[in-house]
């Protein structure tokens, strides 16, 4: 979950996500939120691409990215980019990300499209392998005002989206040469 801020919708969306990617794939889909991770900008000697992680917190977020098969990084699209918790998220390591597939459902006022530009860059310069397009869920003036949110309502029409995004990164899993 890309999201930290207090009043999130991230939470509802990414369990949304996950249960879609659980009944389509049969796939185990664990929910990250980055609320539970310690991850202080800019605190280890040496940079991530190294590897030599000092800090008890890095040592245990490289663990937690070099063991998953895949990512699905469930954001918001604030002011035009990704949050800034995501970004560091994915700056504290560098070669744990490298060939992992990966997914990125992004939502707004707009759906997340310029977000979703701006992870498919991240993910290309990490030599991940992104699976696209993204779906772009688009919340309703409403909800962005603070109203409830029903994320079948608000997000139904996509959830085809979110299933061939989840088959694809099945695929790559299961295929490394797939891309």
């Amino acid at each position: 979950m890309g999201s930290v801020r207090s009043g999130r919708r991230c939470p509802e969306i990414a369990e949304w996500i996950a249960t879609i990617g659980r009944v389509a794939t049969g796939a185990e889909v664990e929910l990250v939120d980055l609320r539970d991770w310690h991850l202080p900008m800019d605190d280890e000697l040496f940079i991530p691409a190294l590897g030599d992680y000092v800090q008890e917190h890095s040592l245990a977020w490289s663990q937690k990215v070099a063991n998953a098969s895949a990512c699905v990084f469930v954001t918001p699209q604030y002011n035009w980019g990704y949050p800034a918790a995501l970004k560091n998220a994915i700056d504290h390591c560098y070669n744990e990300w490298r060939g992992k597939p990966m997914l990125a459902v992004t939502y707004g006022g707009h759906g997340g499209g310029k977000c979703g530009a701006q992870l498919l860059q991240v993910a290309e310069g990490l030599k991940m392998r992104a699976i696209t397009p993204f779906p772009e869920l688009r919340l309703s003036e409403e909800v962005i005002r603070g109203g409830v949110l029903d994320v079948e309502r608000e997000f139904g029409s996509c959830r085809d989206a979110v299933v061939m995004g989840f088959e694809a990164l099945l695929e790559a899993i299961w295929d490394p040469e797939s891309q």
